[in-house]
């Protein structure tokens, strides 16, 4: 009885060696699996998240690519914006932001038509924006998509800002 005890909890703790060894990683913090790949787009990404919270027009415009071009998830062409509009939002609109905070949660990564790389992730941001006594702080909890072409240098945005 002992030997048979014995020869299952052996088994049973190789079984768990084994299944740990080929267990995925990932890339701490994320639930995108680790390789080389992988962790050179979250590294692009995270420019893209400091320039966020930075305000940094110049910084976000570098980061997009001339090609870069939004449809706001609908037919109706009037909320469409190509790279010169992002530019034009960027120096306008997105100002009147007073501070942002931005948390990105990494998803997934997807290899796209074209070279292109997909990278879903749920951003938490909190953001303060002039109110109509006094500036006030506003929150958001969504999924977001980033779309990235490669430009032979370096990785550009193409939607998703």
């Amino acid at each position: 009885m002992l030997h048979r005890l014995l020869t299952a909890t052996a088994l049973s703790l190789t079984l768990s060696l084994g299944i740990a060894g080929c267990a995925t990683r990932y890339i701490p913090n994320t639930d995108v699996v680790d390789n080389d790949h992988n962790r050179e787009i979250v590294r692009f990404c995270e420019q893209y998240r400091k320039a966020l919270e930075a305000k940094d027009t110049e910084g976000l415009l570098a980061l997009a690519s001339p090609r870069y071009y939004e449809d706001g998830g609908n037919v109706d062409p009037a909320d469409d914006l190509d790279f010169e509009g992002l530019r034009e939002w960027l120096e306008g609109r997105f100002q009147e932001t007073k501070a942002i905070r931005y948390e990105i949660r990494y998803r997934r990564i997807l290899a796209g038509d074209a070279g292109r790389v997909y990278v879903l992730y749920t951003y938490t941001s909190s953001y303060k924006v002039p109110g109509i006594k006094q500036d006030e702080w506003r929150h958001t909890v969504a999924e977001n998509r980033l779309e990235l072409e490669h430009d032979g240098k370096a990785y550009k945005i193409v939607a998703g800002m």
